[in-house]
């Protein structure tokens, strides 16, 4: 069974981190990561860009409405998540447990079975993490 684990923090906590922090928490979580992908348990993982880089589409009137920023003022944002196959919900539990001992930001995990409505194609991870380092570059 898939199962999504999304991560919520506080964005800015994160976003306040020096280069050196995020880049021992980022080398924390890909122990995590790389043990997952040896037994061949992981699927995408994405960190999302901050909520400022959002835009939002409301239905409900007779056209939808373009917001910019998330859909709700919250206390925790999405950060990012993991798709992560696993035997039992247990399973995906010990997961999110182990990504919670290496990432130091308070938040939650919610963990979620995955049902696929549509697989897609496959995305060239180093192209998307080129357009992810671009994009968040000052200026």
């Amino acid at each position: 069974m898939l199962y999504a684990i999304l991560c919520y923090a506080q964005e800015d906590v994160v976003g306040s981190w020096s280069q050196a922090e995020d880049d021992a928490c980022m080398a924390r979580l890909a122990v995590i990561q790389e043990r997952l992908a040896r037994e061949g348990r992981l699927g995408p993982v994405a960190r999302l860009l901050p909520t400022t880089a959002a835009t939002t589409l409301r239905k409900g009137g007779a056209e939808p409405l373009i917001m910019d920023g998330p859909f709700a003022e919250t206390k925790e944002q999405l950060l990012g998540f993991y798709l992560v196959d696993c035997d039992a919900l247990e399973d995906a539990h010990d997961v999110a447990r182990e990504l919670t001992e290496a990432n130091p930001v308070p938040g939650c995990y919610e963990i979620r079975p995955v049902g696929i409505f549509h697989a897609g194609v496959a995305v060239d991870p180093d192209a998307v993490a080129d357009v992810a380092r671009a994009r968040s570059r000052p200026g």
